[in-house]
């Protein structure tokens, strides 16, 4: 029997966004084939966003990601209508939100959608603990138990005593916690993060990453995330969506897109990763043929783990295994060829 996968949280259905003076006027054009370039240079306006389709699925993280003027930050922008689109559905649990009032919207953005910025968006003059309690105190929710929810969300976040701290007073990967306490206490079942790292140190960008994905093991949030950064998309996503000039290139779990790139702009962005610290076992592995491997892995394992296992074998077998069962078998050779990018294995062949 065939398992139903559960709907989607929200849906993006032929979203389109063009920006100048008549892009209702220009939405045929571009259905007809008009690009990005060309429908600058004769006719004044730019293509933001052409026929974009993504499911993205409770309790999931959906990252977005492509170079600059990709299109990802107009996307996100859509979600909660900050931005108006030109033609599309934005459907979240089958209610269109392009359709909603004005007062609708209000109560969406303040009750079931949360937003982290990438400049923090700290007010300046309200103390920590008073900004993490920003969206209840917004909503009417002012008192004991709203301030005591928001110190909670501080010590999770790391930020146990500086409360009465102002946000000039920390640093920038101090402020990016604020930023999340904030967003989780509003007890929003969305949140969207538009490039939330981007400005941080790399090493603090490495621990608000592994903050993330800790708080998202615990609460389960619907995340859709922006980023530039292939190795953050890589580490973060469940779902991982690549734009380029507006549309979208490739979607789908993140290791396919790593194994199987669906054209040459994929190739290339992939090429340079470290594909043994990024692909998984259970990416590469072979269904289980009943024979005992040398050894066990985790089927979440990376290859790099698995190469330091085998000691340098290239003849070991492993029986590759999930909650305490074998799902697979992974041999040397199929991890050696999964090394390889698909350009270099066919340019060998």
């Amino acid at each position: 029997m065939n398992m139903q996968s559960p709907k989607p949280k929200l849906s993006i259905r032929n979203l389109y966004k063009i920006f100048g003076s008549d892009p209702k006027a220009m939405l045929g054009h571009v259905r007809a084939g008009v690009g990005k370039q060309e429908l600058l240079s004769r006719y004044s306006h730019v293509l933001g966003l052409e026929d974009i389709n993504v499911d993205m699925h409770a309790g999931k993280i959906t990252v977005i990601m492509g170079l600059s003027g990709s299109g990802k930050s107009t996307l996100i922008r859509h979600l909660n209508r900050l931005i108006e689109p030109t033609a599309g559905e934005i459907l979240l649990d089958g209610a269109d939100v392009t359709r909603l009032s004005h007062e609708e919207l209000r109560r969406l953005r303040q009750t079931r959608m949360s937003m982290v910025f990438q400049k923090f968006a700290l007010l300046p003059h309200r103390t920590v603990l008073d900004n993490t309690a920003l969206a209840p105190t917004i909503r009417g929710e002012p008192g004991a138990g709203t301030r005591e929810n928001a110190r909670r969300w501080l010590e999770r976040v790391g930020l146990k005593g500086y409360e009465t701290h102002y946000p000039h007073q920390l640093s920038g990967g101090m402020q990016q916690r604020v930023g999340i306490a904030r967003a989780l206490c509003s007890e929003a079942e969305i949140m969207l993060m538009d490039e939330a790292f981007s400005a941080l140190d790399p090493i603090i960008r490495t621990d608000m990453q592994a903050l993330l994905l800790e708080l998202q093991r615990e609460l389960h949030k619907t995340i859709i995330f922006i980023t530039h950064d292939l190795d953050e998309a890589l580490r973060l996503a469940d779902h991982l969506v690549v734009l380029k000039d507006g549309r979208i290139v490739q979607q789908g779990e993140p290791q396919e897109i790593i194994l199987k790139p669906a054209d040459d702009y994929i190739e290339n962005f992939v090429r340079d990763i470290n594909r043994a610290r990024v692909l998984r076992v259970r990416s590469v592995m072979a269904a289980a043929d009943g024979t005992a491997g040398q050894d066990r892995i985790d089927a979440e394992a990376t290859l790099e783990q698995a190469l330091e296992r085998a000691g340098g074998d290239a003849d070991h077998a492993f029986d590759v295994t999930e909650d305490g069962r074998v799902v697979g078998k992974l041999a040397m050779r199929d991890l050696f060829k999964a090394l390889v990018p698909r350009r270099a294995r066919q340019a060998a062949s």
